[in-house]
């Protein structure tokens, strides 16, 4: 196994020509907890196996193809959620799609079962902030984040265009014309750059909660501080109206001192419980369980720190993936300072925790060149595609999709006032309407209107 972040890649700036794959063998895989219908087979790319997983419709009659789909990260496994029903796949307003397409989820290169998988020492230390104070502390944070990527072993190109590329392998072994696509979050990047390269090949495409990688990295942090911000305030006001509690108050207190955590065995620091209390944002029916998460966390603060991403089996792929998409903009600690400065300012309560901050700060001093670094690819000659973005979400701001839907061609911007972190877990009436789509290929408006509303409630 050679390292996977000893390599430098090249930048792809064009369609390149992908080989064609051998056909798939699928097999039986299901489990007690699983969809009993479900199927497994691996696909052999260059440099790396594939896991996927199928569910193959439920009525063949009226099969319209396969429904590739991506539930974010980078690092999240496409292959469990068909397996288990995530992304949405159980809801009512998915019925049909469960009808109509064989959906096929897969753990693109270095995640979940695909292999050789990523791994790496500890990414988080919780000795070095992500927020240096001085020279000092900006030459540990370099120094710290140089070392896990030297550590790191896995699959080489590990970046979102070769991903793209391995989603055009995925479709010539099921033996599509054209595919079908319904990527969340990290997911709307891979769709978006497959259809900018493959456009003849998409059938239909929604891309929920998107990720403009057009972006500069400046840009994107400032934008995904302020919807973090977002995001807190509200379930502030939420708390206030249903459980009767100043959760911003505790909050705020939490960020001075920090807080003792059995789950850790140790003090956690103001950063980790920032992050704990990001991860229950994504989605509204966490919010209670948040609430009193808060009044428990001067006594004990597991039940945030058990949260936060730094300990997710997913997090080393999510940084060596993010480290060649997001590269960090800093010129040096006078810069960092600056930034971070204007990213108080834009949160000045939730400052220590959003996922581009995530990526600047922890991809600063990563040992390889970032092979996909923020840039436009216009998407030209895909059939209409149906972006999807949330007045509120936390981590992919509305501003993005619509800044994305504006770089492709013929696109349908779909917008809801839910809280949470994508429509397609958040909002029946987003569902609704990609279902729709979906099944029908066509977005439901004309594109000279280019937009659809869902109205809360």
């Amino acid at each position: 196994m050679i390292p996977a972040l000893a390599l430098a890649a090249t930048l792809l700036v064009a369609p390149v020509a992908t080989p064609a794959a051998p056909a798939l063998t699928w097999r039986d895989c299901a489990t007690p907890q699983t969809a009993q219908r479900l199927q497994c087979a691996e696909l052999d790319v260059p440099g790396a196996t594939l896991r996927l997983a199928r569910l193959p419709a439920l009525d063949p009659a009226g099969r319209i193809g396969s429904l590739l789909v991506n539930p974010g990260g980078p690092g999240g496994s496409g292959a469990d959620v068909v397996g288990y029903g995530g992304l949405g796949l159980a809801t009512p307003e998915f019925a049909e799609l469960n009808q109509r397409f064989d959906i096929i989820g897969f753990d693109p290169r270095g995640v979940g079962g695909s292999t050789p998988a990523v791994t790496c020492g500890p990414v988080h230390d919780p000795a070095v902030s992500r927020f240096p104070a001085d020279d000092a502390g900006y030459a540990r944070l370099a120094a710290h984040n140089r070392d896990v990527g030297l550590g790191c072993r896995g699959p080489r190109d590990v970046d979102t265009a070769t991903v793209a590329e391995d989603v055009e392998r995925i479709r010539l072994a099921i033996g599509e014309e054209r595919i079908s696509w319904l990527g969340a979050s990290y997911g709307t990047e891979i769709g978006a750059l497959y259809a900018a390269r493959h456009p003849q090949h998409v059938r239909a495409m929604v891309l929920d909660g998107a990720v403009d990688h057009a972006l500069p990295m400046r840009r994107a942090v400032l934008d995904a501080a302020a919807a973090t911000e977002d995001a807190l305030l509200r379930f502030a006001r939420w708390c206030a109206g249903s459980c009767g509690d100043d959760v911003l108050a505790r909050y705020d207190a939490l960020m001075t001192t920090g807080a003792p955590s059995a789950q850790l065995g140790r003090h956690a620091t103001p950063e980790e419980l920032a992050a704990g209390v990001y991860s229950h944002l994504y989605f509204p029916q966490l919010w209670p369980r948040l609430a009193d998460a808060l009044r428990a966390a001067p006594a004990d603060a597991s039940a945030l720190t058990s949260a936060m991403p730094f300990g997710s089996a997913e997090y080393p792929a999510y940084r060596a993936v993010g480290c060649q998409d997001f590269p960090s903009p800093f010129t040096g600690p006078a810069d960092l300072r600056r930034t971070a400065d204007r990213v108080r300012e834009a949160a000045p309560h939730s400052w220590r925790y959003s996922e581009f901050w995530d990526f600047a700060s922890g991809c600063l001093g990563w040992p390889v060149p970032a092979a996909n670094p923020p840039h436009a690819e216009p998407v030209r000659g895909a059939p209409p595609i149906l972006v999807v973005g949330g007045e509120h979400d936390p981590a992919t701001p509305l501003t993005w999709a619509r800044s994305l839907a504006a770089r492709i061609e013929r696109s349908v911007l779909l917008t809801y006032a839910e809280d949470g972190h994508t429509g397609v877990y958040n909002s029946a009436c987003a569902r609704s309407h990609e279902a729709a789509y979906l099944i029908s290929g066509t977005p439901g408006t004309t594109p000279q209107t280019r937009s659809l509303p869902c109205q809360k409630g």
